[in-house]
């Protein structure tokens, strides 16, 4: 992987700078009282009635601080992750995948490029360079292109405030088990009308052992840089433009090859306009394009397999049959694909008294290319959107709230290699009502929303066949996914007790269902076959909650308890939907001191027997129910003085061996079995100095 050689250096030179800062400011305001870092286990903290989660990526978390998006909404109820190994696990919200799941960056989104998604939306996010973390339930907002419609979360910067100095920042550091290393900075320099700022960052692991000991291949290296020109001639206008690069490279147990190269170009334009009139509050735009090239081969970091003579077989075989095939690859294979997004947003936000309007269009257009061991790169497909949407809140009174949407997205995806084009038109919409009453810290929401969706990339390209059953026609075989979702939520508080509780039941007609079995491989039958998926429609029924309770035992002791479960159902076979994680429950555990804190955070994951054999999604199928486990983890944090803060922990307590339920199969290259699962990571050591400048 090249990154640059010099990385480490401003960064030492950053933390040292950062070090000395929180010193000499430690000594201006001595009396100053600072309170104890928390390190977070649980998120409790809701806006619109519990409808929307906020989290601080900033913050340490438990288990061991993120290395990327997906590691990090873990954190959050609701969410679970398909892990390959040690990093870039491609994250699930209430049993839902893929692009189900709106993931935007800086109001952006930046799309992965492997077939079988190794390159997941997340695994180019290192959340720690982010100042917030959004999280939309469900299908309750239309602001953003192609709505997901299990969630939309987004990863925000905010506007950086230097009237009263004109430098800030924050380093990091962490270390721990199996050669964890994390280095982070962000600097910010300028004054009250101009600013550049600096995210720099790198990780790196070596493979982790399970609670026997056993190592599982899951090493890691990556790094990012982002830049960022900011202007503010006034106190309504804002411009900024920004870019960025990162790369890295991983090794999977649960894959037939690794990632290589995880190279990432970007480069955006914003900017917003406030007060433009008395109705007319705000207007923003943005134009962002991003150029992601990965690379994934079989011998960079792996032994490679050994030649087989099998009369030729053919080496251009796809990626989705080499990953999850049961066949072994005949020697060294490579595979690059890369894609390039560009996205554009134009929104206007105006106010009349009691009503509010949020109103914009958008584009997107992406194009994918690949190629195999070394061979030109050649563009495959080319994707298209055009949207609009309106977005309308009305406040009844101080106790009521109207909150309702529709947009509408105009799809055209052309696939070179068939020849062929396909056309959509997708509406979606929503209503909410929100109710609060202060008298009684009580805040509730009820609302319903439909969307429909286009099959995304993966759907209609990485699989073998549609509903026909025909090699090719999954292009224009499968139907658009719609989902009719019903989502209400309630969040309480009573002097020492708080309780909170989102529930959800939805209606999907022509869920989009992969079913994994034997397909012969592109040169014939005579060169074997391989394990791959079929796309069909299928209806579905789908619901399930995140719930948790809390409650200040004392000034310095408090407790939460948070559940999540997830439960769907194919209608069409009266069969479970695959890739569901079971129940789950966490048992948070604090003392707060001034300067320090202690923390125990208990997980505890029931058996999941709500299994379809084979069936499941771009990533993962389920292979058989799994076992229940409980994991112990704890923590500390101490103020050592102003900004200058350290976080210790230790995960997996008690060095248990287990496995989540999905996790991939570990790949037979490593010596896993047919269909059993890697463990995940033993007792882990770590501690995290971060400080503030």
């Amino acid at each position: 992987m090249s990154q640059p050689q010099f990385f480490l250096q401003p960064l030492a030179a950053a933390i040292c700078i950062a070090c000395y800062s929180s010193t000499v400011f430690a000594h201006e305001q001595e009396n100053t009282t600072q309170l104890a870092p928390i390190v977070v286990t649980a998120q409790l903290n809701n806006d619109a009635n519990g409808l929307i989660i906020h989290a601080d990526p900033k913050q340490p978390i438990q288990p061991v601080p993120a290395t990327d998006g997906a590691d990090y909404l873990q954190s959050i109820a609701g969410f679970n992750s398909i892990k390959s190994g040690g990093t870039n696990g491609d994250v699930t919200f209430r049993g839902m995948f893929g692009s189900r799941i709106k993931i935007l960056t800086d109001g952006t989104e930046n799309l992965g490029a492997c077939p079988a998604r190794m390159d997941a939306p997340t695994s180019y996010i290192q959340p720690e360079s982010f100042d917030r973390i959004s999280v939309i339930k469900g299908p309750q907002t239309v602001q953003y292109a192609n709505t997901g419609s299990a969630a939309t979360v987004i990863f925000e910067r905010e506007k950086p405030q230097l009237e009263d100095k004109h430098y800030q920042g924050q380093a990091s550091v962490l270390t721990g088990s199996f050669g964890r290393l994390d280095h982070n900075v962000e600097a910010t320099v300028g004054d009250s009308h101009k600013y550049i700022r600096l995210n720099a960052n790198r990780s790196e692991s070596n493979s982790y052992k399970d609670g026997d000991g056993h190592s599982v291949p899951s090493s890691w290296e990556r790094w990012n840089t982002d830049l960022a020109l900011g202007w503010t001639p006034n106190d309504d206008t804002w411009i900024e433009l920004t870019g960025g690069k990162a790369d890295g490279e991983a090794e999977y147990a649960g894959r037939e090859m690794d990632g290589s190269q995880f190279a990432r170009e970007s480069l955006g334009l914003r900017f917003e306009k406030k007060n433009i009139t008395n109705v007319i509050k705000k207007i923003e735009g943005q134009v962002n394009y991003s150029y992601n090239d990965h690379v994934m081969d079989n011998f960079s970091l792996r032994t490679p397999p050994k030649m087989m003579d099998h009369g030729g077989m053919d080496m251009g075989m796809g990626h989705d049959e080499m990953d999850h095939g049961s066949m072994k690859m005949s020697g060294p294979s490579a595979m690059q694909v890369t894609r390039r997004t560009l996205n554009t947003r134009l929104v206007m936000t105006s106010e009349w008294d009691k009503l509010s309007l949020i109103t914009g269009v958008d584009t997107q257009q992406n194009h994918h290319a690949g190629s195999m061991m070394n061979k030109p790169l050649a563009t495959d497909m080319k994707f298209h959107s055009y949207g609009a949407f309106g977005e309308l809140a009305y406040q009844f009174n101080d106790t009521y709230k109207l909150v309702t949407g529709g947009r509408i997205d105009q799809v055209k995806i052309d696939a070179l290699k068939l020849n062929d084009e396909r056309k959509e038109t997708l509406p979606s919409g929503f209503i909410r009502l929100e109710n609060q009453h202060p008298e009684h810290n009580a805040k509730s929401y009820v609302g319903l929303g439909y969307v429909e969706r286009v099959p995304d990339y993966w759907e209609l390209f990485s699989t073998a066949h549609g509903n026909t059953g025909m090699p090719t026609p999954a292009f224009n075989d499968l139907k658009n996914e719609k989902t009719l979702q019903l989502d209400l939520g309630y969040q309480h508080e009573h002097g020492a007790f708080s309780s909170w509780v989102s529930a959800y039941a939805g209606l999907i007609n022509d869920y989009i269902l992969m079913s994994y079995h034997n397909h012969p491989t592109s040169g014939g039958h005579d060169h074997g076959s391989s394990f791959s998926a079929g796309a069909k429609n299928v209806d579905a029924t789908i619901a399930g909650a995140e719930a948790g309770v809390g409650y200040q035992f004392t000034d310095t002791i408090q407790a939460d308890l948070s559940a999540m479960y997830a439960w769907g159902e194919n209608t069409d076979t009266n069969k479970p939907l695959p890739q569901i994680a079971p129940l789950e429950a966490r048992l948070n555990v604090r003392y707060v001191q001034d300067k320090y804190s202690l923390g125990m955070l208990v997980r505890t994951v029931a058996k999941q027997d709500r299994i379809s054999l084979n069936q499941g999604n771009i990533v993962g199928y389920d292979m058989g129910e799994s076992a229940g486990f409980t994991t112990l983890a704890l923590n500390a944090s101490y103020n050592i003085q102003k900004d200058l803060n350290l976080a210790v922990g230790v995960d997996n307590v008690l060095d248990k061996t287990y496995t989540e339920h999905l996790n991939k199969a570990g790949s037979s290259g490593f010596g896993f079995a047919s269909n059993e699962q890697f463990n995940n990571t033993g007792r882990n050591y770590w501690a995290r100095l971060s400080m503030k400048f």
